[in-house]
């Protein structure tokens, strides 16, 4: 059986992975997460988000993984940055960094086959009191849609959980972009929505790899793609946050694969 597609597929698609499966996941995982790591210093007020992702792609290159960014789809960067009311899929570009700016980096690589996908929020300089907060919930939100986590519980479990906290602090879930299942794939089932009511979609099952990653707006939820096609922004020009793990479901709850390893998740950490 060719490797990526061991395992046994559910009703609705959705790849079971093996217990050995992990470690790769692991791997992978952790070289993204240490990428998002080292850039944190680089993240000042005059840098542009050009120079930030040529450092990234050395940083892809130094640890022997791949990117999955380049070329995909004719995309031709290591990395999206999406700054300020850019909700995702921001193309880096000559645009400087000022203070007070926020900022999600994606980073996508592959090692041994294996995917690890994460991006966090970083701040230029100081960081205004409402993006704060803003950054605040949606990386709480984050957390509480993986504590949702489980065999038994469904996806739309961790939609809700996600969706009740943030409407909860009067902020919104964008609808239109969503979570993706991976493994020795980019983007697989299934689609792992934000929002949701509890008990609906399919039932985890130990075996699930995917990425939970929620946007949340200021403002009100609606988003546009620019003519470039792949610029996500805020339609009433609000700010955007995301933050995003890879998780897998284990036979008690879920392992995440993209942890920090120097506790940088969240750019007030650390």
């Amino acid at each position: 059986m060719n490797d990526q597609h061991r395992g046994r597929l559910t009703r609705d698609g959705i790849r079971i992975h093996e217990a050995g499966d992990f470690a790769g996941m692991h791997r992978a995982g952790q070289v993204a997460a240490t990428i998002l790591d080292e850039i944190a210093e680089h993240v000042q007020p005059g840098i542009t988000t050009a120079e930030l992702d040529r450092i990234i792609e050395d940083k892809v290159e130094a640890a022997g993984a791949k990117s999955a960014t380049i070329g995909y789809k004719g995309y031709q960067h290591a990395s999206c940055i999406s700054l300020n009311h850019v909700v995702c899929h921001g193309i880096p570009g000559d645009k400087k960094l000022k203070d007070g700016d926020i900022l999600n980096i994606d980073v996508t690589v592959i090692v041994d086959g294996w995917f690890g996908d994460t991006s966090r929020m970083y701040a230029a300089g100081s960081l205004p009191r409402k993006a704060e907060r803003l950054i605040q919930v949606t990386h709480d939100a984050l957390m509480l849609g993986i504590e949702a986590v489980k065999p038994g519980n469904t996806f739309g479990d961790i939609g809700h959980a996600i969706q009740s906290f943030v409407e909860g602090h009067r902020m919104s879930v964008v609808r239109d972009f969503c979570g993706h299942g991976l493994g020795r794939v980019f983007h697989a089932p299934p689609n792992v929505l934000h929002y949701g009511r509890p008990g609906t979609g399919p039932v985890l099952e130990e075996g699930m790899f995917f990425t939970i990653e929620p946007m949340v707006n200021l403002g009100r939820p609606e988003t546009k793609v620019l003519a470039d096609d792949w610029t996500a922004v805020t339609r009433d020009k609000s700010l955007s946050a995301q933050f995003e793990h890879s998780v897998g479901v284990t036979a008690t709850g879920c392992e995440i694969f993209t942890l920090s390893p120097a506790g940088l998740f969240h750019p007030t950490y650390g």
